[in-house]
């Protein structure tokens, strides 16, 4: 399969419509893979390649919204609707779950352009703050359990004499405990350090 981390793929079972849609994207400067159902396509997709589905609703075997959920469970990929007829549940249901946007055929070229447009954006965006948290997670993992403890205590506001109180040391040691915190969190503030532990959604234990 394609490795750009930027692929579209077309999932419809009518062939007509899912030629024209695949050849409309390529012509718009996309890289397209095409599949003729749900299961075609969800033994074939490279989760990290794909960036953008265009998915039809109804199609035999499995729905378009028994996709999605496959998708949403083992991707940061966004998902464009298309649809022969209005179907205001599955539509609900549908943009409940993340979808982009639900396109009624016939499909207005520049609908489509603007929706695939907008989804591969927000999957290049989604993958970015998944890839920042995965590497402030493992920041925080190469603290202490003492540092950890620790940290939680100083983002909410905590003087070293309060933290040292809550935890039954020293402030000297809060101190060198809390220089420890700095550098290996890479924080170039204490500002920085009270983001960080907002993004890890670190909570002080009540006392």
């Amino acid at each position: 399969m394609e490795s750009s981390n930027q692929l579209v793929c077309v999932v419809d079972d009518d062939a007509g419509i899912r030629e024209a849609l695949s050849s409309l994207l390529r012509a718009h400067g996309k890289s397209v893979l095409s599949f003729d159902s749900g299961k075609e396509f969800l033994e074939s997709v490279q989760w990290d390649a794909l960036a953008c589905l265009v998915l039809d609703m109804r199609m035999p075997g499995m729905n378009g919204l028994e996709v999605q959920e496959q998708v949403t469970d083992n991707s940061h990929a966004s998902i464009v609707f298309i649809t022969g007829r209005n179907d205001v549940p599955s539509t609900v249901r549908a943009m409940k779950s993340g979808a982009v946007d639900f396109l009624t055929k016939p499909i207005s070229e520049n609908a489509l352009i603007r929706a695939v447009d907008t989804a591969i954006a927000r999957t290049q965006t989604q993958r970015q703050n998944a890839a920042e948290s995965a590497g402030l997670r493992a920041l925080y993992e190469t603290l202490t359990p003492r540092e950890q403890e620790l940290l939680p205590l100083l983002a909410a506001g905590m003087l070293n004499k309060q933290a040292a109180d809550v935890m039954g040391i020293t402030e000297i040691t809060v101190k060198v405990h809390r220089g420890h915190i700095m550098r290996k969190m890479q924080a170039s503030s204490f500002a920085a350090l009270v983001r960080q532990a907002g993004q890890l959604e670190l909570e002080a234990p009540s006392t």
